[in-house]
């Protein structure tokens, strides 16, 4: 007998893995008030695209904050996907696969970071009606506050040197213009994600993001940089 499926249209992941070196307890450290994966929570839940908005986790406080916040922790991440060395693609694949076997095939899959507090519902709204486009993938993107291609790198000899000589003349605004990613979510038909391998996809549409809000949270002076930020934009009523 052919197994059945139960097919879900939309599930957002929110990777948040227990270990962290440079931030310790990263995840669910208090970022203006909340755990920095609420904001991220929220903003899934508040968007209304989603049938689920699941975290995984390997680690039981991180599980209990997610579900506190209203999202589902169906299972715990494998140690196999949880090192050092484990992908954004390992725990998505593991998630599929999990789905999988429980009999449900996921159609539109979402990352959504679980350190992106400027994430907003608008946003991941604006991001999915890109799909009616044509899009096969979403990710959000900002310019460079200065030109990369006008950028230097030390050689052999210890100089500085162009780091792309053949842009080395060219005024600022005949640059082409180039972004970068925002490290906030990302949104693919499932089909085209295990195509490529990676959000990047065939017909990946970008999301435009103001610089204002975007800010990596990398390391404990990134975070101090991010409250004011969040702080600021909050007030002027950005979020």
């Amino acid at each position: 007998m052919q197994r059945g499926y139960f097919d879900m249209n939309d599930l957002c992941v929110i990777p948040a893995r227990g270990g962290s070196k440079r931030i310790p307890r990263k995840n669910i450290r208090e970022f203006c008030g909340k755990p920095v994966i609420a904001y991220s929570i929220i903003a899934a839940l508040e968007s209304g695209l989603f049938d689920e908005v699941m975290v995984s986790t390997d680690d039981t406080e991180i599980a209990a904050v997610a579900q506190s916040y209203g999202a589902s922790v169906p299972f715990m991440r494998s140690e196999k996907a949880s090192d050092d060395y484990s992908t954004t693609a390992d725990v998505m694949f593991e998630v599929l696969d999990s789905y999988e076997k429980k009999g449900i095939r996921i159609q539109r899959l979402c990352c959504l970071y679980p350190t992106a507090p400027f994430v907003t519902a608008d946003e991941l709204q604006r991001a999915m009606k890109l799909f009616d486009q044509g899009a096969s993938s979403v990710i959000p993107v900002c310019s460079y506050d200065f030109p990369p291609l006008r950028g230097f790198r030390i050689d052999e000899e210890g100089s500085l040197v162009y780091a792309f000589p053949e842009y080395a003349t060219c005024r600022s605004q005949d640059l082409p213009e180039l972004m970068h990613d925002c490290g906030r979510f990302y949104i693919a038909w499932v089909n085209k994600y295990i195509e490529s391998g990676s959000f990047l996809t065939d017909n990946t549409m970008p999301l435009r993001i103001s610089a204002e809000a975007v800010q990596d949270i990398d390391t404990l002076e990134d975070w101090a940089v991010a409250e004011q930020k969040y702080e600021a934009l909050s007030r002027r009523g950005s979020l």
